[in-house]
């Protein structure tokens, strides 16, 4: 493994392509009124969650079918100006930032659910179909998609980023659940992969080749996914424990012995606190799991009597349950606000977000020097985890007009990073790599492994248009 390099100011460096008012007319003459070079809808569109900033792209087009997406594309590629896929912004890596200028292709209209196939347990959809709307759509089939990452975001950007949350100890991640996607390439080629069926041994496997490569190599205009039965019965419930350690431990041994938990969420006794505040709770402001069991009505009981045992050798009380829909909504709700509520705790700062995942049995080693570091840091944070699958983030809160502060938080995420390597992990579970993650991911993969990203990047996108300036440097 390589040695990281030491963090600097990661303010992106910015090289500003020129787009030519040629192609902005050529735009505006083919799209109208879906196309913006309106100063507040471009920044909108040139920021997400991360805490970066960079200049917005000098044109927003709304793309409503694939032929929209096709004919932008090929006008960008006309005049070698960058395409940046744009979905919700809910992204956390500095993904959407139009570092090198170019224009934002923004698939939120592209909303429909085009054939729910509930006999096969698929469902192809548009990408700009958020999450909640497309259990919404699949509801009365019985059926579910499992994979929630927390923010209602698009299954495009769902796809593009390789994401997973809080269900991928028991259902996996995207990764796992896309099985086919419609691409439009840099040169404007409509490109199909894979199929519906559950296996295939035909070429090359491109379909996990852009699940995962952030709008570098296309954009991404239809996406089938596998769909779930709805678990006969669910209960979620809640235990405190009198440390981090305790509550890992437990995590760990119920993987270990194989209980086929749903979910497993670690939140520690200060973002409890920050939840509270936020979402008018009065949960234990302790160290704190909260658990989903999926199952037969017989089977969601026996495996949460064996996690109650479990919890019990190390020191877990205050046992609750949560059986109604609305209990249960209220708990995960809480958990996904808490990104929301720590920004609320410190107001005007923006997170430092990490994303590391290790093995399992690696967890506690990792997670506890790591939370000693930042105790010891005196910058505030907050820690949740999707421990059951050994990933865990921390957000680091910083004032963003004061450089020491984002310095200081870098060297906490530097160290966090280098440990999970060590210990065979890598720096994104989850967010992907984006603008933040560069440097990490040459440590992680080793030069010839970026090179041969490189590779295919320059193959597939020789004018280097698509979403450039992420992942790697060219």
């Amino acid at each position: 493994m390589n040695s990281l390099p030491q963090p600097a100011d990661l303010t992106p460096h910015i090289q500003q392509r020129e787009v030519p008012l040629a192609l902005l007319d050529a735009l505006k003459t083919r799209f109208a009124e879906q196309c913006s070079t309106a100063l507040v809808v471009r920044e909108q569109h040139g920021r997400d969650e991360s805490s970066f900033e960079a200049p917005p792209p000098a044109a927003v087009v709304f793309a409503e079918s694939t032929q929209d997406v096709v004919d932008a594309v090929k006008l960008a590629s006309q005049f070698s100006v960058p395409v940046i896929p744009f979905g919700v912004g809910t992204s956390l890596e500095g993904h959407l930032l139009a570092v090198q200028g170019g224009i934002s292709l923004d698939v939120s209209r592209m909303n429909q659910v085009l054939a729910i196939n509930a006999e096969d347990l698929t469902v192809t959809v548009q990408p700009g179909v958020t999450r909640k709307q497309l259990n919404e759509a699949v509801k009365s089939t019985g059926l579910f998609f499992p994979i929630d990452p927390g923010a209602d975001a698009t299954l495009g950007g769902m796809s593009a980023t390789r994401a997973s949350g809080t269900n991928a100890v028991r259902y996996g991640t995207m990764r796992e659940n896309v099985l086919a996607l419609e691409l439009v390439s840099a040169s404007g080629d409509v490109i199909r992969t894979g199929t519906r069926a559950k296996k295939s041994s035909a070429g090359y496997d491109l379909t996990r080749l852009l699940v995962g490569s952030e709008g570098t190599l296309g954009v991404i205009t239809e996406v089938t996914v596998k769909l779930y039965p709805l678990p006969e019965a669910i209960s979620a419930a809640i235990c405190s424990f009198p440390s981090i350690e305790a509550a890992v431990r437990t995590t760990i041994q119920i993987i270990q012995l194989g209980i086929p938990i749903a979910r497993v969420e670690l939140l520690d006794g200060k973002t409890v606190r920050m939840v509270n505040g936020y979402a008018k709770l009065s949960l234990r402001e302790e160290p704190l799991l909260l658990m989903e069991f999926h199952g037969s009505p017989s089977g969601v009981k026996e495996q949460a009597e064996a996690v109650q045992e479990i919890a019990a050798e190390f020191g877990g009380t205050a046992f609750e349950w949560a059986t109604t829909p609305e209990e249960r909504t209220r708990l995960w709700t809480a958990r996904h606000n808490a990104y929301f509520a720590a920004i609320q705790s410190k107001p005007g700062c923006r997170a430092i977000s990490t994303d590391t995942c290790v093995p399992i049995s690696r967890l506690a080693d990792c997670l506890l020097d790591s939370v000693a570091e930042a105790d010891a840091s005196g910058i505030p944070y907050f820690l949740v985890g999707h421990v059951g699958d050994g990933n865990f983030h921390f957000g680091y809160l910083i004032d963003p007009d004061k450089p020491e502060e984002r310095q200081r938080a870098e060297k906490l995420n530097h160290a966090l990073v280098e440990r999970a390597l060590r210990l065979e992990g890598t720096c994104s579970g989850e967010h992907g790599v984006g603008l933040h993650k560069m440097d990490f991911l040459l440590s992680e993969t080793g030069l010839p492994a970026v090179n041969m990203m490189r590779t295919i990047k320059r193959a597939l996108d020789p004018k280097n248009i698509m979403n450039p300036g992420k992942i790697f440097t060219l």
